[in-house]
């Protein structure tokens, strides 16, 4: 699959910045005819090489300036969850001038890495399916607007991987890559509530190198090693959402020391305590979620995780947009 994985890589970052005129021609070649988007909140889902141009890449476009991409991790292959299929993922930011309105959050007139997380299924050289969760809150921030007002951890670019091998990685340990990772999340599952801490994740036999680094959505942050981990993350969730259950995923893949996972949703849960300042609502939620990791030596050293928090804050009966917006100056707001 490593040359449809570099046409499908090459043709992303074509479509997002080509001539209006190309987009229908490429999108023919790289879509099926069939193929649906399903966007994180607020996007609707988009079928068809024409409601994806419309309704995804042209409002893209149009918000970001002289749009590009930059991936930081890129990588296929054949999906072990029931559903099966071969699958493309990747972590990536579209950066450009945050010059127009998108999904009707203000622009910042100034440059924006809007990140986001990626799965696609490929039949036959063509993209049949696709999820995508754009971190829009972090955009938000980056406006200067923070609909959470940075409570948790550090709220920052995300890094390419420390080994800068990310994109189209080499090796054939794929397997063992998300074996560690499927082990992880099999003993996650089980903590003690009032220290976050699960069996198997830390120590000389864990899971997690005594080093990792974790990177968060908007909202959340980043933060590093196991201790910052369950402060800045694990511990706030376990107390907002204790009975949440999670690894309901669609799709497992691993490529090299690389891993990735996502559930549409993954997470199902009761919102029981405060959250970034949300009184508990008692309402059954659920959780869209991106997992991307990269292994070493048995371990694994870095996690990039993408959350969709504009669709969990829309069931909490919170508006991210309106909260952001509220905070623009009065030069900023729109007319």
């Amino acid at each position: 699959m490593q040359n449809t994985t570099s046409e499908i890589r090459d043709f992303l970052n074509t479509v997002i910045r080509a001539d209006d005129s190309a987009l229908q021609p490429l999108c023919a070649r790289f879509l099926h005819p069939g193929c649906v988007f399903e966007i994180s909140y607020p996007f609707e889902p988009l079928q068809g090489p024409k409601a994806i141009i419309d309704g995804f890449l042209k409002p893209l476009r149009g918000a970001l300036q002289h749009t590009r991409r930059r991936d930081e991790i890129f990588i296929s292959g054949a999906n072990r969850r029931t559903e099966g299929g071969d699958w493309i993922t990747c972590v990536t930011h579209y950066l450009g001038t945050f010059s127009g309105a998108f999904m009707g959050i203000i622009p910042s007139q100034k440059l924006a890495f809007l990140r986001s997380g990626e799965f696609y299924r490929i039949e036959n050289g063509k993209i049949t399916q696709a999820r995508i969760i754009l971190d829009l809150p972090d955009l938000m921030r980056q406006a200067g607007r923070d609909p959470f007002g940075g409570k948790l951890g550090l709220e920052t670019l995300f890094p390419g991987p420390a080994t800068q091998d990310g994109v189209l990685p080499e090796g054939s340990n794929g397997a063992a890559s998300l074996d560690l990772v499927e082990a992880m999340l099999g003993d996650l599952h089980h903590y003690d509530p009032h220290t976050g801490g699960s069996i198997g994740q830390t120590g000389q036999d864990g899971y997690w190198a005594e080093d990792m680094l974790w990177y968060g959505p908007g909202g959340i942050g980043s933060n590093y090693r196991w201790e910052g981990f369950v402060r800045d993350h694990r511990a706030p969730f376990l107390t907002a959402f204790p009975d949440r259950k999670g690894g309901n995923h669609y799709c497992r893949i691993g490529h090299g020391n690389y891993a990735a996972v996502s559930g549409w949703p993954s997470m199902t849960m009761t919102h029981r305590g405060d959250y970034l300042g949300i009184a508990p609502t008692g309402r059954a939620l659920t959780l869209r979620v991106m997992d991307f990791y990269r292994c070493a030596d048995g371990k694994i050293a870095e996690n990039w995780v993408l959350l969709d928090y504009m669709h969990l804050m829309h069931q909490m009966g919170v508006d991210l947009i309106a909260r952001s917006n509220e905070l623009a100056s009065p030069a900023q707001a729109p007319p």
